[in-house]
């Protein structure tokens, strides 16, 4: 059975021009329980996080500045979002899902976290409606607590996971692989252990042969004993922020390959949802119930 993480808190409450992209968070569990592909008790609430995992990978006074909303304008600015006290509460939230989500999916194989992703959390800031980089969060808790040794984290969203690079550069235990848009966002870009940087309007076939090859080697290489992976569906042709050229279909066998490659291995893996920004909800939604669908076919 997999395991989710769900924030009713997410979706609110963001001015009007912002609640668009954030109403997949309460699409999606409400498609994944009408169609049966989850049962109710698969989800869970997570609360707020310990600080003090927060500041084993973000910076003490970072994060004070965050919780008494004294950002500068310009540090603001790079959020995307109004900063505001539940906008910090909900990231602590998310953060949270996401490490209990892991302790899961080491016993379970696998877990899921509605929100998350947050790749652009970098150790003193924030960037790109990411304030906390969850699965760094929760690769530090791990590594601390001994639960792994080597950890993998498979980014496939469009955009660079630059902070998540930044984060552990130099840390031999994590491996951060990122395939991204070469033309994209963000336009400097941090080094990941393997970047692979596609050119604008790569469709299914050669990003598919692309992501087999190198995912397999890159496991039977590094041995990872968990991995996390970040299924932004932005990749989609339909995307408005992507420039990628994948379909529906394509996007659905990308997961396919993640997970078949971790559960084949016997690899425990923790899944963010990521970005996905297509102008019909709908397409977000059904995207993002794939990677579900795959992984309850494969784990259940």
């Amino acid at each position: 059975m997999i395991r989710i993480a769900h924030h009713p808190i997410y979706a609110h409450p963001l001015p009007e021009g912002h609640r668009f992209p954030m109403a997949k968070y309460e699409l999606l569990p409400q498609q994944l329980l009408l169609e049966g592909t989850c049962k109710k008790e698969q989800f869970f609430a997570p609360k707020r996080i310990t600080d003090s995992h927060i500041t084993r990978t973000h910076c003490k006074d970072y994060y004070e500045q965050l919780n008494s909303l004294s950002l500068s304008n310009k540090e603001a600015r790079r959020i995307g979002f109004p900063l505001s006290a539940e906008l910090i509460e909900r990231e602590c939230i998310i953060a949270q899902g996401t490490l209990e989500g892991c302790t899961f999916a080491l016993e379970n194989g696998v877990s899921f976290n509605i929100a998350g992703g947050t790749h652009h959390a970098f150790y003193d800031r924030a960037e790109a409606f990411c304030l906390l980089n969850d699965q760094a969060i929760a690769a530090n808790y791990l590594l601390d607590n001994k639960l792994v040794q080597k950890i993998l984290i498979i980014d496939l969203d469009v955009h660079q996971g630059n902070g998540t690079a930044a984060l552990f550069q130099k840390n031999t235990a994590v491996f951060t692989f990122s395939v991204h848009g070469k033309a994209n966002y963000p336009f400097q870009k941090e080094k990941s252990d393997l970047d692979i940087a596609l050119a604008d309007n790569t469709q299914d076939a050669a990003y598919l042969g692309m992501l087999e090859e190198t995912l397999h080697k890159l496991l039977n290489d590094f041995q990872p004993d968990f991995v996390f992976y970040l299924s932004g569906v932005d990749v989609l042709k339909e995307d408005k922020l992507g420039r990628l050229s994948l379909s529906l279909g394509g996007a659905k066998k990308r997961d396919e390959i993640v997970l078949s490659a971790c559960y084949e291995r016997n690899i425990p893996v923790q899944c963010s949802m990521g970005g996905g920004y297509a102008p019909d909800v709908n397409i977000i939604v059904e995207a993002h119930a794939n990677t579900y669908r795959v992984a309850a076919a494969i784990y259940d």
